[in-house]
């Protein structure tokens, strides 16, 4: 996991571009979920917000929504998980990215998990 990137309790992560958001789930979301045979994700231009359910990950193990990590509009999705959605757990930092989004409010991403909050929140006993 990149010192860059922002956390959901959600487990999605985000990392800034400018004004844009780059978002994914995170390799423990992926693992927790299993193989991902199916993802579902909103139209180009479409407006989200902030911890909204913006698309849908289906795994042989869970059918389980993607969140918006923050408010924007979508200006591009990962058109390559349509044919190959196993990149999300192959490659969930980076081939495996979900969605482009257009910030209303860059602040919101301050409010997001960093590292060692997400590493609290993943870790097991």
């Amino acid at each position: 996991m990149g010192q860059d990137l922002r956390y959901t309790k959600e487990h999605e992560w985000v990392r800034v571009e400018g004004d844009l958001a780059v978002v994914g789930i995170t390799d423990f979301a992926a693992s927790q979920l299993g193989d991902i045979v199916f993802v579902e994700l909103p139209e180009v231009g479409r407006s989200v917000s902030q911890f909204s359910a913006a698309g849908v990950i289906e795994s042989v193990k869970a059918v389980s929504d993607l969140f918006a990590p923050v408010s924007g509009d979508v200006v591009e999705t990962n058109a390559e998980l349509a044919a190959s959605p196993e990149l999300v757990n192959s490659d969930p930092f980076g081939k495996g990215w979900m969605l482009r989004i257009r910030m209303t409010d860059a602040g919101q991403v301050e409010r997001l998990l960093d590292k060692a909050a997400y590493e609290d929140l993943t870790r097991v006993g």
